[in-house]
């Protein structure tokens, strides 16, 4: 095995993510725009374990020389390279190369099952009608340009990368962009309400690519704390995007994390023995108004999740928030959840679930965010935060922020700019606006909330012109949440049609 060839050092920021984009579009034509995912990172990860085992063998044999052996060698990697699979050995393969790319991270995976399994995802790199061998040998050559080692390419500058290519990807993804990627100025508002700090458990049930979890360590290492002292979980039931989340937070320079695959509902695998483990901060931008999600088994649930009762078989969002309370800690828990309007004003079983959670004064604030912030839908949204303390002033009592004008309009998005991020988190912070944003918070008591019918439409509590858009918002939420259930009346009324034999 020849070692890959040291480019010139220091990459740029830029000069790096265009070679990431150039390898990306060696698969324009043969592959979709949203499937270069499940391509590309994991060739980019691949080259990464290969350069950095090049850099640290050249570390070891400068240090030891003559006396160097297989075991002291050991100790300078971070992960296992076994013979035959690394990154020269299949680029200079010349036929069947996507078998070698195959048998290589087989190898990687096998000799590092702890740490590493599944990472590379489940990608048939052998079948060339999915992938042309020339579009691989393109892919790979794009890659081959550039060394991937601490030298050339800090760890900083590499997560940034891998979040460049996150981002592309999603814009590429459209709609299908929203099962692994939440727009960053939205992780970074939650994570700054939620204020994550050194030595903290912190855990997403809905983790897509990890965003959340690689801004919870950004944001612990702006304010100059360690964090390689925070203890990183997710659960992700997708096998692509799960892969994603491990590549992402190894990339970013953490190897202490816990990414799991499994559905958070009927196998939630962040346990404590036979209870779900607890944390000091659960965060998520889960699917909204998921179907099937498994109502029937819910109220017997051995985690106890079904606090005031089972959410609707059609709708799952409030399973979600019933899960992320299940798991905080019981004094330093806080919980952060993206979810649509419709969880603050739809009846039935939902509102007994309001009730419950309410009376035991866990719902801290409500702040509505502007429409068409996210990649999957435009509907207005909001963030509910929960916490097992509240402080003094706070208990018995509700936050509600309206936070719909600050915004960003973009042409197919809208965008929070950093000055909207400090206002909103002022305000959630403080309980009142700063200068100039236009935000007026409102302190509500669980009484007041309680005479409405337990009703959270933030247009009910926050008087004058807000009252009168948020009611808007909520008229436009509640009619959202309906033609979503007709679509869905009517695709399950459609395969049933279909399976009796009648034309639809």
């Amino acid at each position: 095995m020849t070692l890959a060839t040291t480019e010139p050092n220091h990459l740029t920021q830029q000069q790096l993510e265009q070679t990431l984009w150039r390898a990306a579009n060696a698969l324009r034509g043969p592959v979709d725009p949203g499937d270069f995912k499940a391509y590309v990172f994991p060739v980019l990860f691949f080259k990464w374990i290969s350069d950095n085992w090049d850099f640290k063998h050249a570390e070891a044999v400068a240090e030891w020389e003559d006396d160097l052996t297989d075991e002291i060698e050991a100790d300078y990697h971070v992960f296992d390279l076994p013979k035959g699979s690394h990154w020269v050995d299949v680029f200079e393969t010349t036929s069947n190369v996507g078998a070698a790319l195959r048998d290589a991270l087989q190898g990687i995976e096998a000799a590092n099952p702890e740490r590493l399994a599944g990472v590379f995802g489940d990608v048939n790199w052998a079948n060339e009608d999915r992938l042309p061998s020339t579009a691989l040998k393109n892919l790979l050559k794009s890659f081959h340009s550039v060394t991937l080692n601490p030298d050339t390419v800090s760890g900083d500058m590499l997560g940034a990368a891998y979040e460049y290519l996150l981002r592309e990807f999603a814009e590429a993804s459209g709609k299908k962009a929203g099962e692994f990627f939440t727009p960053r100025h939205v992780v970074h508002l939650l994570v700054k309400i939620l204020d994550p700090q050194p030595k903290e458990s912190i855990a997403d049930p809905a983790c897509g690519s990890a965003g959340m979890l690689v801004e919870t360590m950004n944001a612990v290492q702006l304010h100059g704390g360690d964090p390689r002292t925070m203890r990183l979980h997710g659960q992700e039931i997708n096998l692509t995007t799960s892969a994603i989340a491990k590549m992402n937070l190894y990339l970013h320079g953490l190897d202490d994390f816990t990414i799991v695959r499994g559905d958070t509902f009927s196998n939630p695998q962040l346990l404590n023995g036979a209870e779900l483990q607890k944390f000091d901060v659960t965060l998520a931008n889960p699917p909204f108004s998921l179907q099937n999600w498994g109502a029937d088994k819910w109220a017997t649930d051995p985690y106890g999740r079904a606090v005031g009762g089972v959410p609707p078989k059609g709708n799952g969002d409030w399973a979600w928030i019933q899960h992320m309370i299940a798991t905080m800690k019981r004094r330093t828990g806080r919980v952060g959840v993206v979810m649509p309007h419709g969880v603050l004003f739809r009846g039935g079983q939902e509102a007994k679930i309001r009730e419950e959670i309410l009376g035991r004064d866990l719902l801290e604030a409500v702040i509505g965010l502007p429409t068409n912030l996210f990649y999957a839908t435009s509907i207005p949204v909001c963030i509910l935060v929960f916490r097992a303390t509240k402080p003094e002033e706070r208990k018995n009592r509700v936050l509600f922020i309206d936070a719909s004008s600050q915004v960003q309009p973009g042409k197919n998005q809208n965008t929070l700019s950093d000055k909207n991020v400090d206002a909103i988190d002022a305000a959630y912070k403080y309980g009142a606006g700063i200068d100039g944003s236009g935000l007026n918070p409102r302190l509500v008591h669980i009484d007041e909330i309680a005479d409405n019918g337990h009703d959270l439409n933030i247009g009910r509590y926050i008087k004058g012109e807000a009252a009168a858009e948020s009611d808007v918002k909520g008229a436009l939420a509640a009619m959202f949440a309906a033609q979503e259930e007709l679509l869905k009346a009517q695709t399950v009324l459609a395969a049933k049609l279909k399976a009796a034999g009648f034309d639809a």
